[in-house]
């Protein structure tokens, strides 16, 4: 996901993504725990994921405070 696509959501539905990436992440790790994970680079992608969403929303905040 881009960075410019988060930017143009709203904060609730970044917080909506945010959960489901958090519920992803879970699923892989666990999945790699088992041995049943294809692609291991998925983890490293949904990590970036949740950085890039935690950024925009950190950014919002920041205007906001403003």
């Amino acid at each position: 996901m881009k960075a410019n696509e988060l930017a143009k959501m709203s904060q609730a539905d970044l917080t909506k993504k945010l959960t489901e990436l958090k519920e992803e992440l879970f699923n892989l790790r666990f999945q790699h725990a088992i041995n049943q994970l294809e692609n291991p680079l998925r983890i490293k992608a949904v990590k970036r994921d949740i950085a890039r969403v935690k950024t925009v929303l950190r950014g919002m905040e920041l205007k906001d405070a403003q």
